[in-house]
């Protein structure tokens, strides 16, 4: 049936090329009118779907507690101290002018002059801007520096312990872009040289300048990769129609995919910004077509017979491939509860599909119009270069043949070396380090990180067994233990809660005497303090720590990295701690905040694509067992996919790279687009042992000409990703290096090892038919 289907599809595009071409053209222009309409979005929290949990609570959490989810810091570093008159006016004015710029929330900017000072004014609580007028006076500098470092809201979150850093929060609209708007500020900055040094840090600044680069950065690389492989493919081929056949499959597979997803209404995030790429170097597999049909057209010298005979003995190998590689891709989007994950693997698993019917339409017709002069010449240099294919490759099997017992355990002791970078694998995602370390971003949150608390925010929040629980002198007095604790954490670098405000106006109405900065007694005094407060002071002031009911408090955590694995150690700490000091009247703690999304994307998403690996893998082996209707033809040809794999994590693992999110969608990616060398080897060996029957000339024979194919497809599809190297952002170069690497080592792996294990195991593969 599918050899029929085949033959079939080859024969209609051979007698009909013209209609063939005309059809595709319409086809992709179809598919191409969607593309003005495409939009991004690189927003983590959207990376959930809208009735995941973890996000309805984390929108519940800022609705309570009126908070932002996206804040800019700006940052202000002087190494003689930011306490100085020159100084304090440069931020008294930035302040201004940020919150004159659109799309800033422009009541809960945060900075010396917009901070509440907490005071007593004739037995009255009274709160006054902490930077009215900017001081010029030692005294009154003293003064300030004073009231600033004995605060303990303010120490190290608005000022640095040594004074020689500020920050600025920025909240912003949910609609602005971060990146803008912090292009905003840069032009805003004071010119003159006094010493004062600024950064811009904040997950929005990270997620939107990525948004913006990784499109700047794909439309650079996209057709430089374009050019590399249309250059390799004419020194491979000299052949411009080769060329055009190629790199049109490629261009048609991508518009046709993006085309559909963007008139679905999905935007681009950074995985499907990358299918253009992938979608490139997927399409070189038509280079088994082409190898094919030069050593075909030699022996027959028939253009149409060539044509024919090529798809007749590449058909299966290119179908059993293409679907292997679209199953591979498709797995995400059963394995992930990621919505962009699932859209960029049906994404690419569509465009596979659209490079599978190209390779028995649009291929064979642009063959069938190739001047036989020109197909002749092909033919010629591939002939005079050995008719059985590559004479080095050749060797290559010879070689593997006759070696085969040392070279599968040269195998061996390779998995066994990659088995112990693997047992040291850290799964870990920090959006950040999607930046390089020189960058403006890594410098800026670098700096931050190690003046002041930290630029990655989590939320712990306790909920108490009814309203007013956070009167209750125990449970605040809980709460302060839990935050002195969380502090013991070296990446911890700030806590505050409502225990902050309560001890600070208790202390403020007893004559700022220190005896009194800690919780009252009485659950009444406290209610009355923050009723005082509330009065006196911005809303949002109480509002960011305690909800209105007061049954729920908000204990914000400010962390000094953006790894994962720094808020799960924040809740183990915790939970340790809770459970030896209980919170009161049944009270429950559960996280939320932009540090927690992490944690979560961490662990359902980066763990999830391992689970779907795992998946993948045994639903690749069971469909090799099935095309290849043996169980050992199929665990043969799974091999150069888990050797491939082994070798290629266990270099990360003993590299010291996180398995983070690029490494984890590769991992899954690598599925189908491994197992495509090991599928037309095995392929091509069985058709021509069927004719021959010797078991080593079969072999040498495979490694020689379809193998010379299989080099082909992986340098070009190396090339494809390997310019990716000289991005600016760190996961392009991760994909580049890794996609290269998968490829080349898959090519090498399925031309060594297969010859050897097929000679080692020929009795049982072969059921005793070797000679």
């Amino acid at each position: 049936m599918r050899a029929r289907l085949i033959h079939g599809l080859t024969s209609f595009s051979v007698d009909h090329p013209w209609l063939v071409i005309g059809l595709t053209l319409g086809m992709t222009i179809a598919f191409g009118l969607q593309l003005p309409k495409m939009t991004t979005d690189t927003d983590p929290k959207h990376m959930l779907p809208m009735t995941s949990p973890v996000r309805q609570y984390n929108d519940q959490v800022e609705r309570e507690f009126g908070l932002h989810a996206d804040n800019l810091v700006v940052g202000i570093v002087n190494e003689r101290g930011v306490v100085n008159s020159r100084t304090l006016s440069h931020i008294a004015d930035l302040t201004r002018q940020i919150q004159k710029i659109p799309g800033v929330v422009v009541r809960d900017v945060t900075s010396f002059p917009t901070i509440d000072n907490v005071a007593v004014e004739g037995g009255d609580l009274t709160v006054h801007p902490l930077l009215g007028e900017v001081p010029i006076s030692d005294k009154d500098l003293d003064a300030l520096r004073t009231a600033l470092l004995e605060n303990p809201l303010l120490r190290n979150r608005v000022i640095s312990g040594d004074t020689k850093a500020t920050a600025i929060y920025v909240p912003l609209e949910p609609s602005a872009n971060g990146r803008e708007i912090a292009g905003r500020i840069r032009e805003m900055l004071p010119k003159s040289n006094s010493g004062d040094q600024f950064f811009l840090a904040g997950d929005p600044i990270a997620r939107d300048t990525f948004g913006y680069e990784m499109f700047q950065q794909m439309a650079l690389f996209s057709p430089i990769a374009g050019m590399v492989m249309c250059l390799a493919l004419w020194l491979m081929f000299r052949s411009w129609s080769v060329v055009i056949a190629n790199m049109a499959v490629a261009m048609i597979s991508i518009i046709c995919a993006m085309g559909l997803f963007i008139g679905l209404g999905f935007p681009v995030h950074i995985m499907s910004s990358m299918s253009p790429v992938f979608l490139m170097a997927i399409a070189t597999d038509s280079v088994h077509i082409f190898n094919e049909f030069a050593f075909r057209y030699g022996e027959v010298n028939n253009k149409r017979r060539a044509v024919l005979e090529t798809m007749a003995a590449v058909g299966r190998p290119v179908v059993l491939s293409d679907l292997t590689t679209a199953a591979g891709f498709a797995s995400l989007a059963t394995g992930s509860i990621v919505v962009p994950v699932r859209v960029f693997g049906l994404l690419v698993g569509f465009g596979t599909l659209v490079i599978l019917l190209m390779s028995f339409t649009l291929v064979p017709a642009i063959l069938i119009l190739m001047r036989e002069r020109r197909i002749a010449a092909v033919a010629k240099r591939e002939c005079s270069r050995g008719g059985g294919g590559s004479p080095l490759l050749a060797k290559l099997g010879s070689f593997c043949v006759r070696r085969a017992k040392p070279v599968a355990l040269a195998g061996c002791l390779l998995l066994v070396v990659a088995g112990v970078g693997l047992a040291r694998i850290r799964v870990n995602n920090n959006m950040v380090h999607w930046f390089k370390s020189d960058s403006d971003i890594r410098i800026a949150d670098r700096v931050l990180n190690q003046h002041l608390g930290g630029t990655s925010t989590g939320y712990v929040v306790v909920q108490g067994s009814g309203q007013n629980a956070m009167h209750e002198p125990e449970m605040l007095r809980t709460i302060e233990s839990l935050q002195r604790e969380l502090e013991k954490d070296p990446l911890v670098g700030k806590t505050h809660s409502v225990v902050d405000f309560v001890k600070r106006i208790n202390r403020v109405l007893h004559n700022d005497d220190p005896a009194f900065d800690r919780v009252p007694d009485s659950a009444a005094e406290i209610a009355q303090y923050l009723f005082l407060f509330s009065m006196s002071a911005k809303p949002t002031d109480l509002n960011n720590v305690v909800d209105y009911p007061f049954q729920k408090a908000n204990l914000m955590v400010q962390l000094k990295s953006w790894d994962a694995g720094v808020m799960q150690g924040v809740m183990d700490r915790a939970n340790a701690h809770l459970k030896e000091h209980p919170l009161p009247g049944g009270a429950t703690v559960r996280p939320a905040g932009i540090a927690y999304f992490n944690l979560v994307w961490n662990d359902e998403v980066l763990w999830g694509m391992v689970t779907s690996f795992m998946s993948g893998l045994v639903f690749v082996l069971v469909l090799l067992v099935i095309e290849m209707r043996s169980l050992r033809w199929g665990l043969l040809s799974f091999v150069p996919l888990l050797f491939t794999i082994a070798m290629i994590y266990g270099m990360v693992g003993l590299a010291g790279k996180d398995f983070d999110m690029p490494v984890a969608v590769l991992s899954t990616l690598s599925l189908g687009l491994a197992i495509d060398f090991a599928v037309h080897f095995v392929g091509r060996f069985q058709q021509h042992y069927a004719t021959s029957s010797k078991l080593d000339d079969s072999l040498v024979w495979t490694v020689a000409r379809p193998g010379k194919g299989i080099f082909r497809n992986a340098v070009l599809f190396a090339l494809g990703f390997v310019v990716m190297v000289f991005a600016h952002l760190t996961p392009y170069i991760t994909v580049g290096v890794l996609m290269a690497a998968i490829m080349l080592l898959s090519s090498i792996s399925t031309v060594a090892l297969l010859p050897a294990l097929v000679r080692i195991f020929d009795k049982r593969l072969l059921k005793g038919r070797t000679t």
